[in-house]
């Protein structure tokens, strides 16, 4: 028995706790309970994953970005809920361009808020993302789209902007954070700017 715990000990040492064992049946009892301890995330919960708290967490596939350009204002988070600031990042990009899901989700608004159009997204877990200053809106409360599905047309932006841009927002557990906490990494096109090609003949 303690030649047993020798070999044990360093094995428990390197991995870690074990966590519980594999459940073959989703509808059983052990799943139910790990489900409602939060060990388990709900089935509509897709892009995020179920902590030891039972919170909910981006997974390590980020989102994709849902336009590409260059951000031309950064979030900047208000002191308190009603104050002023930036919830959310300026995504540069042309008037009409075409704003895709950057990950599965439930349309739970797509209308006008002061005159202006706004869409809104629930991807579960706690974390919802608004597209505002929208042209058109090309889904309605209720659709459930799948990550990448065109969503909306982009606008002129805040109003009294001169330069065209998306306006992104994200919420986690109900409070604003910023949203390239959960984006990929920029697309390369916005990372990289070309030189012009000289015309032909000249050095």
């Amino acid at each position: 028995m303690a030649r047993r715990w020798s070999l044990i000990l360093p094995l428990a040492l390197v991995l870690g706790p074990l966590g519980p064992a594999p459940v073959q049946a989703s509808g059983s009892t052990s799943v139910r309970l790990m489900r409602a301890a939060g060990q388990i995330a709900p089935r509509a919960t897709r892009g995020v994953l179920a902590t030891a708290a039972g919170t909910f967490g981006p997974l390590s596939a980020a989102w994709a970005w849902p336009v590409v350009g260059p951000v031309i204002r950064a979030f900047d988070p208000p002191e308190d809920p009603y104050g002023s600031g930036h919830r959310g990042i300026d995504i540069a990009v042309p008037l009409g361009t075409t704003v895709h899901a950057p990950a599965a989700g439930t349309v739970t608004f797509a209308g006008k808020v002061g005159g202006q159009l706004f869409v809104t997204l629930d991807h579960g877990g706690g974390l919802v993302s608004t597209y505002s200053w929208l042209s058109t809106a090309l889904v309605h409360k209720g659709d459930v789209v799948a990550a990448g599905a065109p969503i909306a047309l982009s606008g002129q932006g805040h109003p009294g902007s001169t330069t065209p841009h998306l306006h992104l927002g994200v919420k986690r557990d109900g409070a604003y954070i910023d949203p390239l906490e959960v984006l990929g990494p920029a697309p390369v096109s916005v990372l990289v700017h070309l030189a012009p090609i000289p015309a032909s003949g000249s050095a």
